[in-house]
């Protein structure tokens, strides 16, 4: 259809021209959510990541909801759920950026091949891009992620988490 509109336009049919248009204002929104949803995402993610490490030493805990959140500063040196956090190699901080970023980059280009009409993948593709540059960030600068939002019922805790890992989960 997008072709057979292409070719009307350029063949000087004023009718498929107005409907590119709209076409065209209808998707505007849509194009700035997805781009600014990532830089939301990694400057609120990295803003609380900050106050965690100012306020919060390394393995201490604040109570949110009792018997049920706390939020408790602790380093993620591995991937995703704590995944070789205690595997020991040569240049896995390297090996683990390097891989987020191809993921990063690949999501990036399966994102912009979306047509516009898949409106909820492209948001949900900004939602990931955002939370993997928020903790490829954090990887870079400081060889590990800041998670600090545990969750736990009785002695089971969840793997504890972060802003940048809600946006990509």
């Amino acid at each position: 259809m997008d072709e057979a509109l292409n070719d009307a336009v350029a063949a000087g049919d004023t009718g498929a021209r107005e409907e590119e248009t709209l076409r065209a204002v209808e998707e505007e929104p849509v194009r700035r959510l997805e781009i600014w949803l990532p830089i939301l995402i990694v400057v609120v993610d990295q803003l609380t990541k900050a106050i965690v490490r100012a306020t919060l030493p390394l393995h201490t805990s604040v109570t949110m909801i009792p018997g049920f959140v706390d939020f408790t500063h602790v380093r993620n040196t591995g991937a995703a759920f704590g995944i070789l956090n205690y595997a020991e190699f040569p240049f896995k901080t390297v090996v683990i950026a390097v891989i987020a970023t191809a993921a990063l980059i690949g999501v990036g280009m399966y994102a912009a091949s979306l047509a516009h009409h898949q409106l909820v993948a492209r948001i949900g593709l900004a939602l990931i891009i955002g939370g993997a540059a928020g903790n490829l960030l954090d990887r870079i600068a400081a060889g590990s992620v800041v998670d600090f939002v545990d969750v736990y019922w009785h002695s089971y805790h969840f793997w504890a988490f972060n802003v940048a890992d809600s946006a990509i989960t």
